[in-house]
């Protein structure tokens, strides 16, 4: 069974039958900024309210209304059209970063550490 698996694999791997999904360099770009722009309005708002929660929505929702106001901005050029997959890039790149932030932000705990002499 595994050398049919094996065959297969590199049958398929090696003819043009499959093919992934193309991810554009300018998607690329919307999710960085995405990214860039929620990890800085997390830590802007997490530094003053120490709130996770008010600080994980904003910054969803300031990298959201970023990637909406550039696609409305980019519509209303000549020879543009509103592009619903880089909005969805930039507001990926937000979630990103700021589910990743929130999982390691805030989690310690007034813990002591006691040290043992050593003799």
């Amino acid at each position: 069974m595994k050398p049919i698996m094996v065959v297969l694999v590199i049958f398929f791997a090696s003819t043009k039958f499959c093919n992934a999904q193309f991810i554009s360099g300018d998607d690329k770009l919307h999710f960085g900024a995405g990214a860039l722009i929620s990890a800085t309005t997390y830590a802007m708002v997490y530094g003053i309210t120490k709130n996770k929660k008010k600080a994980f929505w904003y910054s969803l929702g300031t990298s959201t209304l970023a990637g909406l106001a550039k696609e409305v901005y980019d519509s209303n050029q000549e020879n543009n059209k509103l592009d619903t997959g880089d909005m969805i890039a930039t507001s990926l790149g937000g979630l990103t970063a700021t589910v990743t932030i929130n999982l390691f932000v805030g989690n310690r705990k007034n813990k002591r550490i006691s040290f043992v002499p050593i003799e």
